[in-house]
Parts: C-alpha cells; structure tokens; sequence
C-alpha cells in the first residue's frame, strides 16, 4: 500500500471530525457564495474540463471537504498528499500514477495538496506541465495569501478560491448534525448538550469545525454518566476540556500582518479599546512582545510625533520595561503604551515633513552649504568666506536671528514641516508663526533702510 493508498480500515473509528465529513454539497455546511446550488463554483464543475484551483482559507473551512466533493462531483479520480510530509519524488510518483489511470479509464486525476504553500517555488514548477497537458486537476489548499507564497505561473493557470472561517451559527448546526447522526455521529450515544455547551464550543471554536468536532468529542469523553445513563455535558466541563483557546494567528503570514495592521489604525484612530483587543491577540498568541514594542515607538514617531512628546518616551520605556521583566508581567507595560498612544493627540506632520525632504534630495540638486553656515576652522577657510555674516542666536533678543538663512538660495522658503494644531504642536505653530512675524519684519525694515539710502 503506497502513501496515496493509505485510508483508515474502519471510517467509523477515526476522529468525530473525519466521520462527520461531509459526502455531498448538500451537506456541506458555510460558504454559501462558493457551494451554493447556483454559485459559480458549482458551475464550472459542470463544464467538460474542471480547471485547476487554489483554496485560500482560515483551518477547519472546508478545504479538503470540497476538493474530495469536487471529485465526486465530477467522477474524476482523487488522490491527496502533503506539503509538510511530501517532496518532489511524491510528486513524480503521483504524477505517474495519474498518467497510469487516465491510460487506464481515460479519466482525469483531481490532485488536492495540502500546505502547497510549504513547498518552494522550484517544487511548485513541476506541476506546471501536467497542469498544462491535463494530466491533473490540481487543487492547492493555503492558510496563506497565495499572492506570495504560490508561483505566479501555477497562479495563472488555476482559480484562486477564497474560503471565510464559518460562522458560529455555521458551527451551531454542524454540531448538532453530530450528536443526532447515529451512523456516524454521536446519536448512537446517550448525550445531553444544552444550547449553552454549544454556544460554549462554537465560541472556543474561532471558525473552525475541525476543532469544534474534536472538542464536542472530547467533552463527551470525558463527561461521566450520570446515574440516568446519559453524559450531561456542561459549558465549564468544555472550558476544562479545551484548556485554552487555540487563536488563529502566523507570526511570519498574512495573519500576522493583518492583525498588526488592525493594531495600529485602532491607534491612529484613537481607540484605546480596540488597541488593547488586538494587542492581547498578538500577546497571547505567542508575538514577540519586542516586536510589538518596536511597533509602538515608530508609531509614537510617525502619528503622534510632536503633538505629545511624550509618547515617545512611553513607548520607550515599555520596550525597556518588556526587556526587562518579560512576559507575562511586561504585558501591562505594553498595554499602558498602546492606551497612551491610542489616546493621544496626533500628527503625522514630522512623518510628512521627512517625506518632503526626502523628495526634494531626490529631486533636487544637493545644493552647498552656504558659506555663512560653515566653520571657519583654518586661517585660509576665514580668509575665503567660511562663516562670514553668521549671527549666534544666544547673543541676540528672544535668542533669535531674524535676518539668518540656513537653506540653501535654491530652497528658500521651501516647507517642510507643517504643525498641526493637535496637542503641543499647537504651541509649536505659534512660535513658528512668532519667528515668520519677525523675519518679515525685520526685511521690511533692511527694504525701507535700503530705501532711505537710494
């Protein structure tokens, strides 16, 4: 028996989840807008050449259940291996087979690859020419955005199929379709499980129904029974059986980025409850607590900036805080940064301003330094203009030269920074307006002087 041969003696004693799985789209359970009688994957079933396919969803979907129910479907053979366990000779050995039973049957071979974003892109290129000839109907299942983790030419030859986590109403009825099926449920068995323990389930499940199966399993086999016969289940015996919720989260995939991405616009938008949420998905879901300070103090910096110094020092301190006591005590640091700078007043006017700066050295010339503002270090560097006109600041009223330039002649004028009129930039804004009020100034005095004088 080869590794694609391999199926249980007896499916009735695999896992609840396995025995449950669905055997046509009638009862497959969620993602309506794909299985739907109507829908359009139902519609391409039925066209003479079934084209290649990548399902792209959240664990426990449906993935796996619809590629064996597109084979079915459509009559054609099924065969199934994976990334994790699989490499380029399984490939070639399935491969063959598929070429041996078209010979065979003249029927085409569904090729369903689970985690095909495990393999490398070189490994994913030796679909490409069956995929072509027809030899297989590849179906590639990801967690992961298939944007960046599958081949762009084997992304061009298949349908990318996007699948939602299933809703809890979803998981509602797959686990009630469990404990009445007595063929291949629990129905046979004298179990009690009030709506309470399903909503208890649904919930611990995040959208998969692999893990609510394997939970109402559980619980049932570890409730005792009663003196009536029948296994009561409670919400707090499923709470004990499940331990700890499982959250869905990829500390180097999409997940990760989407989440971190949620994290910092709850921040921008100032909405320290949002901000705590998120944090605590990433906390406890095994994030580097460094990386989620980092995060923090470059947002101190490009949204809030100058409207709260502050913030950056905050943030600051909670990396320290974090790099010092660790987890789980550094949690509270974190979380006191992420409501400060939820909280704050904001401006991205210091972001903004480097921005122009950056545009402008790319651009512009890189104009010299005027000679005024140069150090006269050297006999000869005095005697060729290096600092000639400067005037220090501290020596004069208000510790301010309103008649000084420090850009270059092509750049005068040009306005990099811009203050709000959030927080402590306010402040900024008028002393800036202040010193602009006493430069014109003090050129309309040097016009009407030069006026005189003509």
């Amino acid at each position: 028996m080869s590794l694609f041969d391999a199926k249980p003696s007896d499916p009735r004693q695999g896992p609840l989840a396995d025995r449950m799985r669905p055997r046509n789209f009638s009862e497959f359970v969620g993602q309506e807008s794909l299985v739907g009688p109507s829908a359009p994957l139902r519609a391409a079933l039925k066209s003479p050449r079934v084209p290649s396919m990548i399902f792209w969803g959240p664990p426990g979907c449906g993935k796996t259940t619809l590629a064996r129910l597109i084979a079915s479907e459509t009559g054609l053979e099924y065969m199934q291996f994976s990334a994790v366990t699989s490499g380029v000779k399984e490939i070639r050995d399935v491969i063959e087979r598929a070429k041996f039973s078209r010979q065979q049957s003249g029927k085409g071979t569904i090729l369903f690859v689970d985690e095909i974003h495990r393999f490398n892109k070189s490994q994913q290129d030796a679909f490409l020419p069956h995929v072509e000839d027809g030899t297989v109907v590849l179906v590639g299942a990801t967690t992961e955005n298939p944007s960046f983790e599958v081949n762009s030419a084997l992304l061009s030859r298949s349908r990318v199929v996007r699948l939602e986590r299933l809703t809890e109403e979803d998981l509602w009825a797959l686990l009630r379709r469990a404990l009445s099926d007595k063929e291949n449920g629990l129905g046979g068995q004298q179990v009690d499980a009030p709506p309470l323990v399903i909503e208890a389930i649904a919930q611990l499940s995040d959208g998969d129904a692999r893990v609510a199966l394997n939970l109402l399993e559980l619980a049932v086999t570890t409730a005792n029974a009663g003196a009536d016969g029948v296994r009561h289940l409670t919400a707090e015996g499923v709470r004990a059986a499940a331990q700890k919720k499982t959250l869905l989260y990829d500390k180097s995939g999409e997940e990760h980025f989407n989440i971190v991405s949620a994290f910092i616009k709850s921040m921008r938008g100032s909405d320290p409850q949002a901000a705590l949420y998120w944090l605590g998905r990433m906390i406890e879901a095994g994030e580097d607590p460094l990386y989620v300070a980092r995060r923090m103090v470059r947002f101190a910096c490009e949204d809030v900036g100058l409207a709260d110094p502050a913030a950056l020092r905050v943030a600051l301190s909670a990396k320290d805080a974090v790099d010092f006591i660790g987890l789980p005590e550094g949690t509270l640091a974190l979380a006191q940064s992420a409501v400060y700078l939820a909280t704050a007043p904001k401006s991205n006017a210091l972001y903004t301003a480097y921005g122009k700066v950056v545009e402008d050295l790319q651009t512009s010339q890189n104009e010299p330094v005027p000679l005024h503002l140069r150090n006269a270090v050297t006999p000869l560097m005095s005697a060729t203009g290096y600092g000639k006109g400067y005037k220090y600041a501290h020596n004069l009223p208000g510790h301010f030269a309103p008649d000084m330039t420090y850009l270059p002649d092509s750049l005068a004028g040009r306005r990099f920074y811009e203050p709000s009129e959030e927080g402590f930039e306010k402040q900024i804004s008028e002393r800036i307006a202040g010193w602009e009020a006493l430069r014109k100034k003090s050129v309309t005095k040097k016009k009407t002087s030069k006026d005189k004088r003509d």
